[in-house]
Parts: structure tokens; C-alpha cells; sequence
């Protein structure tokens, strides 16, 4: 089960949290801001792109609920324009299934980038490795526990309108 591999790793890393499971999905943005009780923004979606530098490996950037990746960002930050995984190469690439894709633990190949956009928050809901489940982290420990190479800003739509 991917949320006992999420599980032992968060807590290799001595976390103490709950791994909070449904019994229905919450893979959407929406379903998992509703099963958690919390606004879209604040749900932590893992989005996977294909890696340009790595044929099988991909790369996976943590953003807020409310915030798009930007095409020209994405390429300034890693080369090449954002081409999402899709079908199959999600699972093989990720190690998660689609709607459970998470940042804990990924595939051999996976590197994992967090996006500015969750900076405004003192946590977020990432899921735990299926479509039916969620994690909160505290944001200040994000890099620490997805093993994160760093912060980028790939992302539009959350900052708030300028005057």
C-alpha cells in the first residue's frame, strides 16, 4: 500500500503526523480541500512532468491548489517547456498512481521541486500515495521531507491582484 511507504519514510525522517484516509477519492483539488476541511489553496498537488535530462525519470513540482504552472517559468527553471506525464508513465515514473501522485518517496529518477506558491501557508495537505488520502505539512519542513532540490517559482494565478 503506498500510504505504508509514505508512511515509514515521513517517519524515518521523525515526523509524528496522521496520514488521513477516505473512503472516497479526494484526487481533485476540490475533493481533497472538502475531505480535509480546508480551502483548494492549501492542498499541496504533486504535478509530474516529463524530465528532459533523464528519458525515464520526471520531474515533480509541489504547488499550491490555486496556482498554474506557467509555461515560460517552467522552461527558465529546468530547460524545456512542461510536458505532463500522462497514462502509464505517471505510476512508472512518479511510483503513485494518478490522483495520489505525492512528493514523499518517488520513483528512482523522480526529482522534486517546491513551488513558491505554497510559501504563504504554515502548512499544506499533499496526498499520501493514493487517491484516497492526504498528509498536512508543515511548509517549514517541506524540503526536509520530500528531499526536495530546491525552491522554484514555475507557477501563476495564486499571487494576490496588485493595485
Amino acid at each position: 500500500m503506498n500510504t505504508a511507504r509514505v508512511r515509514e519514510h515521513l517517519e524515518s525522517l521523525g515526523w509524528t503526523g496522521e496520514i488521513l484516509e477516505f473512503t472516497e477519492s479526494s484526487a481533485t483539488v476540490e475533493l481533497a480541500a472538502a475531505k480535509v476541511g480546508t480551502e483548494p489553496a492549501r492542498i499541496a498537488k504533486t504535478l509530474g512532468f516529463t524530465d528532459q535530462g533523464n528519458a525515464d525519470g520526471a520531474v515533480l513540482v509541489v504547488a499550491a491548489g490555486d496556482a498554474r504552472v506557467h509555461g515560460g517559468s517552467f522552461k527558465r527553471a529546468f530547460g524545456a517547456k512542461p510536458r505532463m506525464l500522462q497514462g502509464d508513465a505517471v505510476r512508472e515514473r512518479t511510483g503513485y498512481p494518478i490522483g495520489g501522485v505525492c512528493p514523499f518517496a518517488p520513483a528512482p529518477g523522480a526529482r522534486v521541486f517546491l513551488d513558491a506558491s505554497l510559501r504563504r501557508f504554515a502548512s499544506v495537505f499533499p496526498a499520501a500515495g493514493t487517491a484516497t488520502s492526504a498528509v498536512e505539512i508543515p511548509v517549514d519542513r517541506l524540503a526536509e521531507l520530500t528531499g526536495a532540490e530546491g525552491w522554484v517559482d514555475v507557477t501563476v494565478g495564486w499571487q494576490p491582484a496588485e493595485s
